[in-house]
């Protein structure tokens, strides 16, 4: 007959006391919170018959640091982490959602040292430059820090998890460049901020599949929305005025509807248009035909990743989770 595990064995391989782990499995209370991780991890692995998940006694916060819900793309991210399923509540991990001004990136290291401090762990989707990755390198000494959706390059970040956004780019420039075709013509790129990451990705992919397969394609202005949805707007009724011809606009960032707007107004139905996320806003206008198509990460399965990693790193799930590259999606009026 197969041997079945005790608590005395549990507690010789997480290297703890058999009162230790009895303090743990029935929920008595404390217990450090590395010691519970270990012998939760070690009952696992003995395959203890127990609810083991639920056991957990001290609550972890995991820090959620991304924009406000008046971006639509940050609003999707506040949801799927308010919908993450109950599995998180029985490892006892609460994700609170935390909002930054990609505005003033000189607020920004300030708010990820409070929230690294007041944490046990931190998720962020921040512009990038020199005092935020110093910031997040800081949190990463003491805490386990992941970028979500867009990268902070030399953060020290234990895990990227989003989309592979040069690709992204590319594949929004083969389609514009096919929906043009042969004939080509004048484009309007507008960004959210070039500070971010994703965002630069995403012009180097695009510029570099137009410079490579559509040479008629015409790149006539790249502009900066600041992450806004009516400087989108503006941005592209100035364009349309300055360039009567303009042939397609791509949108990397939040405002699609104003750009729609703005083509409306300049009564310039036959402007190709591809953004990225399908959200709601974007969805229904995709579906009308003011969008010709939308590029998607599919945000609910990247806040599942980075949610899975975190309770990876702190030690509620055991192993390593390999963290892939979110999919790259085209979405038309037909398929959405």
């Amino acid at each position: 007959m197969a041997h079945k595990p005790t608590l005395e064995d549990v507690a010789t391989l997480a290297g703890v006391s058999i009162a230790t782990v009895d303090r743990v499995v029935n929920r008595r209370g404390g217990v450090r919170p590395d010691r519970e991780g270990r012998v939760l991890a070690a009952a696992r692995r003995l395959k203890l018959d127990r609810q083991l998940g639920r056991a957990y006694a001290h609550r972890l916060r995991v820090a959620v640091l991304i924009q406000s819900a008046v971006n639509p793309f940050h609003a999707a991210l506040g949801r799927a982490f308010a919908n993450l399923d109950r599995s998180y509540l029985d490892l006892n991990i609460q994700f609170l959602v935390h909002h930054l001004d990609p505005n003033r990136p000189d607020r920004i290291p300030g708010l990820i040292d409070r929230l690294a401090r007041a944490h046990d762990g931190l998720v962020v989707a921040s512009p990038a430059d020199d005092g935020i990755a110093a910031a997040l390198r800081r949190a990463a000494v003491s805490i386990p820090v992941a970028t979500l959706a867009t990268d902070v390059p030399g953060s020290g970040r234990h895990a990227y998890v989003g989309p592979d956004d040069v690709k992204g780019g590319r594949v929004a420039g083969e389609l514009i460049g096919r929906f043009l075709a042969a004939a080509g013509g004048d484009v309007l790129m507008i960004t959210g901020l070039r500070s971010m990451a994703g965002h630069r990705d995403r012009e180097s992919g695009f510029r570099a599949v137009l410079r490579e397969h559509f040479p008629a394609c015409r790149l006539i202005a790249l502009e900066e929305s600041r992450e806004m949805a009516q400087g989108a707007g503006d941005v592209a009724a100035a364009a349309l005025r300055s360039h009567p011809g303009l042939k397609a606009i791509y949108l990397s960032s939040a405002g699609a509807d104003r750009v729609v707007a703005a083509l409306k107004a300049a009564g310039a139905p036959n402007v190709v248009f591809v953004t990225h996320e399908l959200t709601d806003d974007r969805r229904a206008l995709l579906q009308v035909r003011e969008i010709h198509a939308v590029v998607d990460q599919d945000t609910s399965a990247e806040v599942q990743i980075v949610a899975e990693v975190m309770a990876r790193l702190l030690g509620r799930l055991d192993g390593s989770a390999p963290v892939p590259l979110a999919p790259v999606r085209v979405f038309t009026p037909e398929s959405c």
